[in-house]
């Protein structure tokens, strides 16, 4: 494509035709130099940036990801999310044990090989730009995050529990069984959040996101991917988090409830979250609770791969009822 014909497609998408020399990328390594505006050409395609994806945690958007910018396809005129490559490594506190996480462009590439055609993740495709960085150009899923959905129901519990509940954990079932044939592949998702699940707006489909973070941890492989699931059903069954400084903000009936509580009913991941649903909400059934108990600092017995815990899901499912 020439630079006239590249001119006239950027002038399509935007307010004003570009002035200046264009700035075309085929070399994604300097990330942060790539501003809104510029052209990035990956596989003989021209994609035109109009920004950074935010990082959105608990309901709110933080800082700029300068390596995932936002593109529009200059051949069709789709809007796609372009991630490039960036490292970095932390410590995740599990209990007692600090478990090392890194982000592995190469390891998000082959997961959305092995998921192509699959709806209930993201997709997309992996290219090498001019430098051999591992580029992945993912289709923009339109939709909500469930973390978000989940927040803006204007309901007690109760009425959420016995009229959206039933429908919602059948999707959040849906959810699990998709890491679970992730995990039957060898591979894990590494980053299970409430946030990382899209709810698509035309279909309602549950679509897992963001498949970069891995983590090392031999003794259990599938360990953090679980407890990531045991967090979004702790979040799915209580319509939220629920923690002991919260039930003190709740005036007497919050402490007196706070009393019934003990060390054991706690989450093992965060020790003031509270995971024995059933002290607060005595409506849940028992079947329930007890899978959340597995993700509790009491548990005696923890699940060790994603099908043990579809089964129980699936077990205790007749207990869940819609009025």
């Amino acid at each position: 494509m020439t630079e006239t014909e590249l001119r006239e497609k950027v002038a399509g998408y935007t307010r004003f035709p570009p002035r200046g020399k264009l700035n075309i990328y085929s070399d994604t390594t300097e990330f942060m130099s790539i501003q809104s505006g510029d052209i990035l050409e990956l596989g003989g395609v021209y994609y035109l940036v109009r920004g950074e994806e935010v990082e959105g945690r608990f309901g709110l958007d933080g800082e700029p990801k300068y390596w995932v910018k936002r593109v529009i396809d200059l051949e069709d005129g789709c809007s796609k999310i372009i991630k490039l490559v960036f490292h970095e490594k932390f410590l995740m506190q599990l209990g007692s044990l600090q478990i090392e996480c890194f982000r592995s462009p190469v390891k998000e590439a082959r997961i959305l090989d092995k998921v192509r055609g699959d709806l209930r993740f993201m997709q997309g495709i992996n290219i090498l730009d001019s430098s051999g960085n591992q580029v992945r150009i993912i289709d923009r899923i339109q939709g909500d995050r469930y973390y978000d959905q989940i927040h803006n129901l204007q309901m007690d519990h109760e009425t959420y529990f016995h009229e959206r509940f039933p429908a919602i954990f059948d999707n959040v079932v849906g959810c699990i069984a998709a890491i679970n044939r992730l995990h039957e592949m060898g591979e894990l998702h590494g980053d299970i959040r409430n946030d990382h699940i899209l709810i698509e707006r035309e279909s309602g489909k549950y679509r897992w996101i963001d498949f970069d973070y891995t983590y090392d941890w031999a003794e259990n492989p599938y360990g953090v991917d679980l407890y990531g699931l045991g967090n979004i059903l702790l979040f799915t069954t209580g319509k939220g988090f629920h923690n002991l400084p919260d039930l003190t903000a709740c005036g007497p009936e919050g402490m007196k409830m706070r009393s019934c509580l003990e060390p054991a009913d706690m989450s093992l991941f965060f020790k003031y979250r509270i995971a024995n649903l059933r002290k607060l909400f005595p409506y849940i059934p028992d079947s329930l609770n007890y899978v959340l108990l597995h993700f509790s600092q009491g548990a005696r017995v923890f699940y060790e791969h994603t099908d043990e815990l579809l089964q129980d899901l699936r077990a205790c499912r007749p207990d869940i009822t819609s009025d």
